[in-house]
C-alpha cells in the first residue's frame, strides 16, 4: 500500500509526522512522495494561527481530489487541526476518511486497515481517534528526518503550562510533558547514525525540560547527554522562555564544544503593558537583563526572537516602545508575526482589536528596523573563515547551500558557497566569507 505524507505547521509538527511514517514502517506500506500515486493520503494538518488554519482545509479539499482523479482510497486528517475541530471537519469535509488527534499516532497503521476494511463493506467512516491531550506516546527511536538535509529536529517534550492569552497550544496539546532523556539520546544515535549531523531541541518551551519528570530544569542535563552522542556535531536550542534561562543553562551552552553559541528567545513585544496583556512573565527590564547577561557571557551568541504587532489594544505609544526596544536590544536574528485572533482565547475578547492593515503596516515597520540592524551584523563578516554545514545544492546557480552556527534552517540566512568540490548534505567544511547579499551571506571554500 502506497502512502503519501503532507506536514503542514512547525518543526514540532514535522518531528510528528516522522513519528507517523515510523509507525508504518511494517510489511505492506510503502511512502511514495507524490500524491496521484498513493493509496492514503496523510495531511498533517496545523492551527496555531488563521492562516495555518486555511492552508490545513485548502490542503485537505487538495487533497481530496485524488479520491477523484487517483488511485487515492483515503484521506486521513491528523494533526492541531483534526484535535482541535474534528467536529467541523465530519461535518464540512465529507471528503476526509479518518480524523487522528495529536496524541494518537501510534494507532495509525491498525486505524488505516480498519477504515480500508469499512470502506469494503460499505460501513460508515469517518473514523475518529482521539486521545486524551495529556496523553503522552512513548516516541519512536528509530525514526528518520524527512526533510533530506543533514539536520533534524528533536522534540524534548510536549504541551505547554505557560497560558498566553493569545495561544491556544495548551487546548491543543495539553500540558507540559518531558520525554525522557533516555528516549531523546537513542533517538539522537539513530538519526546520527543515518547521517545527521546537527540535532535541533525544539518543544514549545525547552527551557523547562525536565521539570515535571525530575522535579528540575534538566536541559543542561540533557545537553551533556546529547553531547557524547558520537558523530554529532552540532546540538542547536529553540524556543526558550526568557524567564527560564537559567545561569546553569547558560553555563552548558558556554562549555559545551557541540553546542552552537545560539538561542532562539521568543520575547514577543517590548512595552511593559502589552506584555502584561499577552500574559507573559517578563518586562522589558527584565527582557534586557537577560539578553545582556547572555551576551556578557558568550560573547559570540546569536539570539534570536520573534515579535507580534497588532495586539489587541496596541496604541501607538505602546508600538514605538516596541521599535525602540528593538533598536536597543540589536537582536541578531528576528521574526514579526501580526496578531491572530484565535477562537477560545481570553485575547480574542480583548477590547481594541486592531484593523489588519494597521498590524501589517507596523509589522513592516518593525521588519525595516531589524533589516538594517541585521545587514550591519553581516558586512564585519566579510573575510572570516567559518566552519559552514551544507543543507543544498543549486545546480542553476552552481553553489551550495550551506549555513554557519548563527543560523536555524528555514528562519534565518545562508552561506552560499561556489566549489568544484563534489558536497552532500550535512557535509562541513570551512568557508571563507567574501561578501554579503542581504540577509544571506556569500564564500569560498578554504578546506
Amino acid at each position: 500500500m502506497d502512502i503519501c505524507f503532507v506536514s503542514l505547521g512547525c518543526d514540532k509538527n514535522l518531528v510528528d509526522s516522522e513519528m507517523m511514517v515510523t509507525s508504518l514502517r511494517q510489511p505492506g506500506y510503502n511512502i511514495v512522495y507524490n500524491a496521484d500515486e498513493a493509496d492514503v493520503i496523510i495531511v498533517n494538518t496545523c492551527c496555531f494561527i488563521g492562516d495555518a488554519k486555511e492552508e490545513s482545509i485548502n490542503t485537505l479539499l487538495e487533497m481530496a481530489a485524488y479520491k477523484e482523479e487517483g488511485k487515492c482510497k483515503l484521506l486521513v486528517a491528523a494533526g492541531c487541526l483534526a484535535q482541535r475541530y474534528h467536529e467541523e471537519i465530519k461535518k464540512e469535509l465529507p471528503e476526509v476518511d479518518i480524523i487522528i488527534g495529536t496524541t494518537a499516532y501510534e494507532e495509525l497503521a491498525e486505524t488505516i486497515n480498519s477504515a480500508l476494511n469499512r470502506a469494503a463493506s460499505e460501513e460508515e467512516i469517518p473514523i475518529e481517534k482521539l486521545k486524551s491531550i495529556d496523553y503522552l506516546p512513548e516516541p519512536y527511536t528509530n525514526r528518520e528526518a524527512m526533510n533530506g538535509g543533514g539536520y533534524a529536529y528533536l522534540k524534548i517534550a510536549e504541551g505547554c503550562n505557560k497560558h498566553c492569552t493569545y495561544c491556544v497550544i495548551p487546548q491543543v496539546r495539553g500540558s507540559y510533558r518531558s520525554i525522557p532523556a533516555e528516549n531523546l539520546v537513542k533517538q539522537a544515535e539513530s538519526l546520527v547514525a543515518n547521517g545527521i549531523k546537527e540535532i535541533i531541541l525544539v518543544a514549545q518551551e525547552t527551557t523547562l525540560y525536565g521539570e515535571d519528570i525530575y522535579g528540575k530544569k534538566s536541559l543542561p542535563e540533557l545537553l551533556r547527554k546529547l553531547s557524547g552522542v558520537e558523530g554529532l556535531k552540532w546540538i542547536r536550542i529553540l524556543y526558550c522562555y526568557p524567564e527560564e534561562i537559567t545561569d546553569e543553562i547558560i553555563k552548558a551552552i558556554k562549555e559545551l564544544p557541540k553546542v552552537c553559541h545560539y538561542l532562539d528567545i521568543p520575547v514577543q513585544h517590548g512595552s511593559d503593558s502589552v506584555l502584561k496583556r499577552m500574559g507573559r512573565h517578563t518586562n522589558s527590564a527584565q527582557l534586557a537583563e537577560i539578553i545582556e547577561k547572555l551576551r556578557s557571557s558568550i560573547p559570540d551568541i546569536i539570539l534570536r526572537t520573534t515579535i507580534i504587532t497588532g495586539f489587541p489594544g496596541e496604541t501607538e505609544k505602546e508600538f514605538n516602545e516596541l521599535k525602540e526596544f528593538v533598536r536597543r536590544m540589536k537582536f541578531d536574528r528576528l521574526g514579526v508575526f501580526t496578531y491572530s485572533q484565535e477562537e477560545d482565547t481570553p485575547a480574542a475578547e480583548m477590547q481594541g482589536q486592531v484593523p489588519e492593515e494597521i498590524k501589517e503596516a507596523r509589522r513592516n515597520e518593525i521588519m525595516e528596523i531589524q533589516q538594517q540592524l541585521a545587514f550591519e551584523k553581516n558586512r564585519p563578516l566579510t573575510g572570516r573563515e567559518m566552519d559552514v554545514i551544507v543543507d543544498g545544492y543549486l545546480p542553476e546557480d552552481g553553489v551550495y547551500i550551506c549555513r554557519t552556527y548563527m543560523d536555524a534552517p528555514d528562519v534565518d540566512g545562508y552561506v552560499f558557497v561556489k566549489t568544484g568540490w563534489q558536497l552532500m548534505s550535512g557535509d562541513f567544511i570551512k568557508a571563507k566569507i567574501t561578501g554579503s547579499d542581504g540577509y544571506d551571506l556569500v564564500g569560498d571554500v578554504v578546506s
